[in-house]
């Protein structure tokens, strides 16, 4: 189960790599992970700014599960 999981992971970066690789070839269409993020970033709600909360959600929730032991 642990190798699976471990081959899961390994493919989803392989994927990303390529999908960055493809949004950074001249005249691409597809945005770059920077474009990304900082179009959520941008996003608000009257004064919140919830794109801001949600990154910050999302990286608190990723080093919970894979930084905390």
């Amino acid at each position: 189960m642990r190798t699976l999981a471990i081959s899961g992971f390994l493919a989803s970066l392989v994927l990303f790599a390529a999908v960055e690789w493809a949004a950074r070839r001249e005249g691409s269409r597809i945005p770059s992970l920077g474009d990304v993020c900082a179009y959520v970033m941008r996003y608000e709600v009257g004064p919140v700014p919830v794109g801001r909360i949600g990154v910050f959600g999302f990286w608190w929730w990723l080093g919970w599960h894979f930084l905390a032991r």
